[in-house]
């Protein structure tokens, strides 16, 4: 198979020869309109299209629906997310979303599982919409049960790095190939440094998860931003972080240590209206904000990626090129996502989207997605 395009990183016409990986490249005889990029890759997913990844019985069905809801978006891969809750509650959600991805068509996208939490900060502000009540400290025989529950794949767990056990655990986890990201925390520096030099390698969802008003200096925002060896993840979706925060944040990482997430909660990609994000009720309100019921605290968001593409290029002035590295090679890389990691590049998975671009908006419209060379 074949198909071309103007490749999003040179902007040279390219056509792509691929089965399952990339083939060859070649330059197609005649004038390209739209744009080829590798898929998109989203690290934190906790349900879209009104379906809720953290139920333990959510139908197979509803599954494969929120998926192809995301092929449209042009999202390839995805490491679907569970959050804190109770133990057998998570364990069950986990093996619920591993037994679709080995029975579905669309699991292959399903690349892996994200836990985020339940070994996070009990404090309120960090915990975020995290229910206070099963928030606990990290347990690898837990751990253990959730592999147990995926047959191995759980890819990525965020914890926070102020339990004094972070350590040890950071080193046993990331022994099993597993990804350590810090956040919902309050580490000091010397806790943050700790848990990166056991091991720890991402920064989940960088400036949310925290008090609503920090010391200037030193507070853990700062301290996760100055630290090189982390790469982060960011929510652009104008709603969880400022655009001057944004321009800040991406500067001090550099592009090649950022990466766009939705952190997508059941509400994204359907109507305003009452939702669940695990045991929590979550309303999506007109202006675009997931909120816990009767209160104002953001849970997860609505945001698909090719609308944060073009967010971070309005918001952050990002070229194309960049903001697509950032939801592409860049999370490939953080996740340790096999096959990802070159962008347009033989050998690599035929994960690719094609696309129309306007640049004065920035406005982007997908118009086909492969996934492993297969048109889905």
């Amino acid at each position: 198979m074949t198909c071309s395009g103007r490749d999003v990183f040179s902007d040279a016409p390219v056509e792509v020869a691929f089965h399952e990986t990339i083939e060859a490249l070649a330059v197609p005889a005649a004038a390209q309109d739209l744009y080829l990029a590798p898929g998109w890759i989203d690290l934190q997913v906790n349900g879209y299209a009104g379906v809720d990844f953290n139920q333990p019985r959510t139908p197979f069905e509803d599954i494969a629906r929120a998926i192809q809801a995301l092929f449209a978006t042009g999202v390839t891969r995805c490491y679907p997310t569970v959050i804190t809750g109770a133990p057998a509650e998570m364990e069950a959600a986990l093996r619920n979303l591993a037994r679709a991805a080995a029975a579905l068509p669309e699991g292959e996208a399903m690349d892996g599982f994200h836990v985020e939490g339940p070994h996070i900060s009990p404090e309120d502000g960090p915990r975020g919409a995290h229910p206070r009540h099963w928030v606990r400290r990290p347990d690898f025989d837990e751990f253990r049960r959730w592999q147990d529950a995926t047959e191995n794949r759980i890819r990525m767990v965020t914890l926070s790095a102020e339990w004094p056990d972070a350590p040890r655990y950071i080193e046993r986890i990331t022994s099993a190939g597993v990804v350590a990201a810090l956040g919902h925390t309050q580490a000091t520096a010397a806790e943050i440094g700790d848990a990166v030099s056991a091991g720890a390698t991402f920064a989940t969802h960088l400036g949310n998860g925290a008090h609503r008003v920090l010391p200037r200096h030193p507070n853990y925002i700062w301290d996760q931003l100055a630290e090189d060896r982390l790469m982060a993840g960011f929510i652009a979706d104008g709603i969880h972080l400022g655009s001057a925060f944004l321009k800040v944040a991406l500067r001090a990482k550099g592009i090649a240590r950022a990466v766009l997430v939705t952190d997508a909660a059941a509400p994204a990609g359907a109507e305003p209206g009452r939702y669940h994000l695990g045991e929590q009720s979550v309303d999506l309100t007109p202006g675009g904000r997931v909120v816990l019921t009767g209160t104002d605290r953001l849970a997860g968001s609505a945001l698909r990626m090719d609308r944060g593409i073009e967010n971070l290029m309005r918001l952050a002035g990002l070229s194309l090129a960049d903001a697509v590295r950032m939801a592409t090679t860049n999370a490939a890389r953080a996740g340790k996502l096999p096959g990802r990691t070159r962008g347009l590049a033989p050998g690599d998975r035929a994960d690719l989207v094609q696309f129309r671009f306007a640049p004065a908006a920035p406005r982007i419209e997908v118009v086909a997605t492969w996934l492993s060379g297969r048109r889905v």
